[in-house]
């Protein structure tokens, strides 16, 4: 038993660049796997309508966005203790550094710009030439107008429903697709109840009406 403690106490935790590459690579994979489903999501948010933002079709339009903003998203939190001290703060953070990539993601599910920009890149230097910087930070306000709500919501949520389930299981520690499924309920809720404010994000991030006629600064 000493033994089997000792060799416990001896195993090494994954380093500060292996941490960093896990953490890229966790959260490219969940954008890139859950990326239809959020094209689907955005196109019937839209003022447009779901069929003339492009319905079922092109579902991957925008995704290289994704691709770009997914891995500094998922390890820009490694190298400050925001992750550790607050994981509020984290989550606002994590959305923050990713504006502007959503407004390349969206623009492009949506066909915002039509024939003018046929890939993420194209439409990112449209946005540049016709907003200048401030183009890509479009929705900012609106993104952590939703995710404080959203947090407040979800973090407490997983957690009770962690203390429910455990309890209802002899107190015994939950395994990990068991804390899985409480990550989802929490998630969900959260998701449902502040559906509003991310129709909200979306159509500003979405609202070309002055975009290509604004003065880039």
């Amino acid at each position: 038993m000493e033994e089997s403690s000792a060799a416990v106490g001896s195993l090494k935790g994954p380093t500060f660049f292996q941490s960093l590459a896990a953490g890229g690579l966790a959260g490219t994979a969940v954008d890139l796997l859950f990326f239809p489903i959020d094209t689907v999501k955005t196109r019937l948010q839209s003022s447009q309508g779901f069929i003339k933002a492009g319905g079922f079709k092109g579902i991957y339009k925008g995704i290289g966005s994704v691709v770009v903003g997914s891995a500094p998203g998922a390890t820009l939190p490694t190298f400050t203790t925001i992750r550790s001290l607050n994981p509020y703060a984290f989550r606002i953070y994590r959305r923050s550094v990713r504006v502007p990539t959503e407004v390349i993601k969206t623009r492009m599910q949506t066909a915002s710009y039509g024939s003018m920009a046929k890939s993420s890149f194209s439409a990112a230097k449209l946005v540049l030439s016709t907003e200048g910087i401030r183009g890509f930070y479009r929705g900012f306000g609106t993104t952590i107008m939703r995710e404080i709500p959203f947090t407040s919501l979800q973090f407490p949520l997983y957690e009770i429903l962690k203390v429910q389930l455990s309890r209802s299981l002899d107190r015994r520690p939950l395994y990990p697709h068991e804390a899985a499924m409480c990550g989802s309920v929490a998630g969900a809720f959260a998701a449902a109840v502040t559906t509003p404010l991310d129709v909200l994000k979306t159509r500003v991030m979405l609202d070309l009406r002055y975009a290509l006629f604004a003065d880039p600064i």
